[in-house]
C-alpha cells in the first residue's frame, strides 16, 4: 500500500513539470510577441493619415552627413528616396548604366573625402553595379549603395525582381543591412556611413525594401484585402498583414539624431613611430612609395605634401598620390622604380601594398629595411612570408604617420647625391621617350608624341581620369597630374570601363576644373553613352579616344606567343561622330591633320568651356614603347 510520504514526491515532480511548461508557454509567447513587435506598438504609434514616406529619412540622413549628389538609374523600387534627395537639395545624377553611377560616387568619395553615394532598383539594377562595388573594395573608396527590393513580406516568393541581394554583396562590402521597418532607416543609414569610413574605407550596402519607401496609405492598399474576410483563417491572415504593416510604420516620424557618427581611425603607437625615426635618420638611400591611402581623410593633401617636402626624401607616387607634389618636383622620381628599390637602404611603403605592382615584394634588396604603414593588416603583410620581411610593420592611418615622422625627424637631411642619381636615371629614359615620340607612325599618329603634347596643353586647373590598357600605360608615363586629387584610375583591380563615370563625378565636385578623360578605344566602349548623359546634365568633360583598332595590350602578347590574333582586332570607329548622335562635340585627330594636334587640342578646351562635352577621336598607330608590360 502506497504510503502519503511517498506519494508527495511525485506531486511535486507534477507540480515542477506543470510550471515549467507554463514558465516555457509564456516565454514563447513573450518572444512572439516581441518579434511582432507588439510591445513596441504599444508606445508608439503609427499616423496613418500621413503622406510622409521612408525614402525622406534617407534624404534626411544623407543631407545631414554633407552628401550633395546622388547618382542612380531609376526604378520604381527607388523613386520615393530620389524624389525626396531633389525636394532637400541634393542633386540627383541619372546614369545610362547602373554601374556608371557607382564608379561617380567613388570618384566623388575619393576627391572630396566623404561618402559617395548611389542609389539602384532591385535585383539587375543591383547585379548591374557588382564590378563597380568590386572596384571599389580593392581601391578601399568609401561608397554607399543603396538598393532597391521587394516588399518584406513578399521575398522568398517568387516577386518580380527579388533575389538574396545580401548574399551577393556581403562578400564585397564591409557592412550590409536589410530595413525591415521604417523606424530603422536612419540608425541603420547612420551605421552605414562610419562603416564606410572608418578603419580602411570601403563600400557598404543597404537593402530597401519597397515597403519602407513608399507612404503608409500606398503600402496599406497593397498589402491589405479590399473585402473584409470571412472565416477563421482569413481573419487570422489579416489580423498579422494588419500587425505587420503597423509594425513597419510604428515611431516612424519620432525624431532621430541624424548626423555622422564618430569614425574609427587606426593610428601608429608613438614607439613604432620612434622606431621609424631611428632607422630613417641611419639612411644613406631612403626612398619612399606613396599609395592612395596617403590621401585618405583626416589629413589634408596640402598638409601632407609639405610633410613629404620636409621630409626630403626622394619618393614614386602611386594610385590616388600621383600629383602629389605637383608636375616636376625634384623629389618626385617617376621612372625606373624597380632599380631604384634594390639600391635603397631603408624604404616607407606608406600605404602601398606588396602585390604584383612590387613584383610581390621581390622588388626589394635583401639588405633594404623595409617600414610599412597602412590601415590594414592583411594587406600590409601581404607576401611578407615569402619574399620580403618588414623592419617594422604599422597598422594605422597613413598621411598621420608621415606628419608623426616629420616631427620625429626635426630637420634630418640626406647627401642630395642620391636624390641626384635618381633625377639623373629619369632624365635619361625621358629621353628614350623624346626619340621615340620623334618616330613617325607608318600610317597613323605616333601615340607618344600626341600624349607628350597633351602633356604640354593641359592647364592647371586639369583632373585626369585614365581608362584603358596599352594607351593608358603609355600616358603613366608621359601625362602628369598638376596637382594632388587630380588623378583618378580604376586601382589594382585593372577595372576597364570606370572612365565616364569618374568624369561624372570628378566635374561635379570640381566644377571649375578642366576634366580630361584619356580612353583606350576598347575602354571607350563601356562609357560612350554616357555622352547623353554628359549632355542631359550639362556637363562639360573633354575624352581623348586613343584609337589604334584594338585590344593592343593583349595582342603585344597574344600574337608572338600564341600566333594568333583572335578576338583582339577592333576597328577604326568613328568615335567622334558616335558622340555627335549623342548631343556632344566631336573631332578627329590622324595623320592628315598631323601638324594641327595642339590646334585641336585647343578647340576642344575652348567647346568645353563652351559648356559642350566633347570626344577627340585620336587615330594611332602602334609603337615598341610598351614592349615587356604586364598584361595578365
Amino acid at each position: 500500500m502506497e504510503t502519503p510520504m511517498a506519494a508527495a514526491p511525485a506531486g511535486c515532480c507534477f507540480s515542477s513539470f506543470l510550471l515549467l511548461a507554463f514558465g516555457t508557454l509564456v516565454a514563447a509567447l513573450l518572444g512572439a510577441a516581441h518579434r511582432l513587435g507588439l510591445f513596441y506598438q504599444l508606445m508608439h504609434k503609427v499616423d496613418k493619415a500621413s503622406v510622409r514616406h521612408g525614402g525622406e529619412n534617407v534624404a534626411a540622413v544623407l543631407r545631414a552627413h554633407g552628401v550633395r549628389f546622388l547618382f542612380t538609374l531609376v526604378g520604381g523600387h527607388i523613386s520615393p528616396m530620389l524624389v525626396a534627395c531633389e525636394k532637400l537639395g541634393i542633386r540627383v545624377v541619372d546614369t545610362r548604366h547602373e554601374v556608371t553611377a557607382v564608379f561617380a560616387a567613388d570618384a566623388v568619395a575619393r576627391l572630396t573625402g566623404t561618402v559617395g553615394v548611389a542609389a539602384v532598383t532591385a535585383g539587375p539594377g543591383l547585379t548591374n553595379t557588382v564590378t563597380a562595388v568590386k572596384n571599389a573594395q580593392i581601391a578601399q573608396s568609401p561608397l554607399l549603395l543603396l538598393g532597391g527590393a521587394a516588399a518584406t513580406l513578399l521575398q522568398n516568393r517568387g516577386a518580380l525582381q527579388a533575389i538574396d541581394q545580401m548574399s551577393l554583396f556581403r562578400p564585397l562590402c564591409k557592412f550590409c543591412a536589410s530595413v525591415r521597418r521604417v523606424r530603422d532607416i536612419v540608425p541603420t543609414l547612420r551605421a552605414a556611413m562610419a562603416a564606410a569610413q572608418s578603419g580602411t574605407p570601403g563600400p557598404v550596402f543597404v537593402e530597401l525594401p519597397i515597403d519602407v519607401l513608399y507612404p503608409y496609405f500606398m503600402v496599406q492598399k497593397e498589402m491589405m484585402p479590399a473585402k473584409p474576410p470571412k472565416g477563421l483563417m482569413g481573419r487570422g491572415i489579416s489580423w498579422y498583414l494588419q500587425n505587420h504593416l503597423t509594425n513597419l510604420f510604428a515611431g516612424a516620424w519620432e525624431p532621430q539624431p541624424e548626423g555622422p557618427l564618430s569614425l574609427d581611425i587606426p593610428q601608429a603607437s608613438p614607439q613604432q613611430v620612434q622606431h621609424c625615426v631611428e632607422i630613417l635618420s641611419r639612411a644613406k638611400r631612403p626612398l619612399m612609395v606613396l599609395g592612395s591611402q596617403a590621401l585618405l581623410s583626416p589629413t589634408p593633401a596640402d598638409k601632407l605634401r609639405a610633410a613629404v617636402e620636409t621630409l626630403g626624401i626622394p619618393c614614386f607616387l602611386g594610385g590616388m598620390a600621383r600629383g602629389l607634389l605637383g608636375r616636376n618636383h625634384p623629389l618626385h622620381i617617376r621612372q625606373n622604380r624597380s632599380a631604384a628599390l634594390k639600391k635603397a637602404d631603408v624604404v616607407v611603403l606608406a600605404g602601398t601594398v606588396c602585390d604584383f605592382r612590387l613584383s610581390y615584394g621581390r622588388v626589394f634588396s635583401r639588405s633594404s629595411k623595409i617600414l610599412i604603414i597602412n590601415r590594414n593588416r592583411k594587406e600590409m603583410l601581404l607576401n611578407s612570408d615569402i619574399f620580403w620581411k618588414p623592419q617594422e610593420a604599422v597598422q594605422g592611418d597613413v598621411g598621420s604617420f608621415v606628419l608623426k615622422l616629420v616631427e620625429g625627424l626635426q630637420g634630418q637631411t640626406w647627401a642630395p647625391d642620391w636624390a641626384e642619381e635618381l633625377r639623373e636615371a629619369d632624365r635619361q629614359k625621358e629621353q628614350t621617350f623624346r626619340e621615340k615620340a620623334a618616330i613617325p607612325g607608318a600610317q597613323h599618329l605616333n601615340p607618344v608624341r600626341v600624349l607628350q603634347l597633351v602633356e604640354d596643353t593641359l592647364p592647371d586647373n586639369s583632373i585626369l581620369v585614365v581608362d584603358g590598357g596599352d594607351f593608358i600605360g603609355t600616358a603613366a608615363h608621359l601625362v602628369q597630374p598638376r596637382g594632388p586629387l587630380r588623378w583618378l584610375d580604376p586601382g589594382a583591380f585593372g577595372t576597364l570601363g570606370v572612365g565616364a563615370g569618374f568624369a561624372l563625378g570628378a566635374k561635379l565636385c570640381r566644377p571649375d576644373a578642366e576634366v580630361w578623360c584619356l580612353f583606350g578605344d576598347g575602354a571607350f566602349g563601356y562609357s560612350l553613352i554616357e555622352f547623353d548623359t554628359f549632355v542631359r546634365h550639362k556637363i562639360p568633360v573633354i575624352a581623348l579616344v586613343g584609337n589604334d583598332a584594338g585590344w593592343t595590350q593583349i595582342s603585344r602578347e597574344q600574337v608572338p606567343s600564341l600566333g594568333s590574333n583572335v578576338a583582339c582586332g577592333l576597328a577604326y570607329t568613328d568615335y567622334h561622330k558616335a558622340a555627335m548622335g549623342l548631343g556632344a562635340r566631336g573631332l578627329l585627330l590622324s595623320r592628315e591633320n598631323e601638324d594641327q594636334v595642339v590646334k585641336v587640342l585647343h578647340d576642344a578646351q575652348q567647346q568645353c568651356r563652351d559648356g559642350h562635352p566633347v570626344v577627340v577621336n585620336i587615330l594611332i598607330g602602334r609603337t615598341d614603347f610598351r614592349d615587356g608590360s604586364i598584361a595578365v
